[in-house]
């Protein structure tokens, strides 16, 4: 058994630590060279090096003390060896003098930098999760469990997106991922979550269900301009689980397959047919198939993006979700997306490179009722 690696974010803040001493050893070092060697030889690069460094991993009093220990250090030395009062010694602290305080400056831009970006960061998530729903912990006889973690890079958010609500038809879900990055993708998920809402409730099949979402997404790409038509496409699975029965349907658009697990088992729903994403239908001449599938008492289905079947480790290995749940039972979806997220974590050393969506719904064991005697 592999031993687990340790997660580049723990490796991260430890480095980070070690880091924020470097202004101290800078300035204690440039102190002992300059004490030991030539009177001739300046240290004056360790000395204007302690503030610069402090700007950049430290706050502003580290910073000032920081430029204020090397103006004193070169002080000390220069008075040391005589230097202080000509003009190559005034030189060397005016110099050292002048990078503290531009130090102080620059430690003061990159603080208002990532103010503002840490600002857009949680406004561009708090726009995405008004989007996505709060979904209930339990439906029914059924338990549900979501989980979501963003790729944020320069405010840049993803277009995963996942629902499920209650319907005169069963349990309805859907999870997709957007083609596409920042506000647009966010625009597309926005045009989808509507329509499934509304779909969800009035369409009698999951194949109606995907008919409106491809009208509306096409719809939606034909407003944009230039390259950004040839995205917009949503890959994504939608499932029903009815009231009564122990099957559960499907439509697959070009999404990874879901997993269902039951009694240590996970097996892979993979779709009968092949079918291209949403709001690409217009590319081919298939039409949607619904697939019936097993869902009994005890059993969980689990729903991803590809930013977890797809999450690479240092030696480029894809993450593959179904070795580490193989012959193991979960008491509920929640233990089930917690093992999934360390997993994967663990697996990537801490890497997030891409958004990831999880949803598990889990029917509780019990009686399952009568079989719906509807086959939509």
């Amino acid at each position: 058994m592999r031993a687990p690696s340790v997660g580049r974010t723990s490796v991260g803040r430890w480095c980070l630590g070690h880091l924020q001493l470097l202004p101290v050893v800078l300035l204690l070092g440039g102190a002992v060279l300059d004490y030991h060697t030539s009177p001739h030889v300046s240290a004056e690069a360790f000395y204007t090096a302690a503030p610069m460094t402090a700007a950049a991993l430290l706050s502003l009093r580290a910073t000032v003390l920081a430029g204020i220990g090397a103006c004193a250090a070169d002080i000390a030395l220069l008075t040391h060896f005589g230097f202080v009062d000509n003009s190559g010694g005034v030189s060397e602290l005016a110099a050292v003098a002048t990078v503290s305080a531009l130090a102080i400056g620059v430690n003061r831009l990159m603080y208002y930098s990532n103010v503002r970006l840490q600002a857009a960061r949680r406004i561009a998530l708090a726009v995405q999760r008004a989007v996505l729903p709060q979904l209930p912990a339990s439906i029914g006889p059924l338990q549900i469990a979501v989980r979501y973690r963003a790729a944020v890079k320069d405010a840049q958010i993803g277009g995963d997106l996942y629902s499920a609500q209650d319907t005169p038809y069963g349990v309805r879900c859907l999870v997709g991922d957007v083609r596409g990055k920042g506000m647009d993708a966010v625009k597309v998920v926005d045009v989808a979550m509507g329509v499934f809402r509304e779909a969800a409730e009035e369409e009698p099949t999951l194949v109606g269900i995907a008919a409106r979402l491809e009208r509306a997404l096409v719809r939606e790409r034909a407003r944009r301009k230039g390259p950004e038509r040839t995205e917009g496409f949503v890959t994504g699975v939608l499932v029903e689980i009815p009231h009564r029965g122990d099957e559960l349907r499907l439509v697959n658009r070009g999404h990874p397959a879901p997993l269902l697990l039951h009694a240590g088992q996970v097996r892979s729903a993979e779709p009968s047919e092949p079918a291209l994403p949403l709001g690409l239908a217009e590319l081919g001449a298939e039409r949607d198939r619904t697939d019936t599938v097993p869902f009994p008492s005890g059993a969980t289905l689990l729903l991803y993006t590809d930013g977890l079947n797809e999450a690479r480790n240092h030696a480029g290995d894809f993450y593959d979700p179904a070795s580490g749940l193989t012959g193991r039972d979960f008491p509920g979806p929640d233990v089930l997306l917690d093992t999934l997220l360390t997993g994967v974590s663990r697996h990537t050393g801490g890497r997030i490179t891409d958004d990831l969506a999880l949803l598990a719904v889990s029917r509780g064991r019990g009686r399952t009722g009568e079989r719906d005697p509807v086959n939509r």
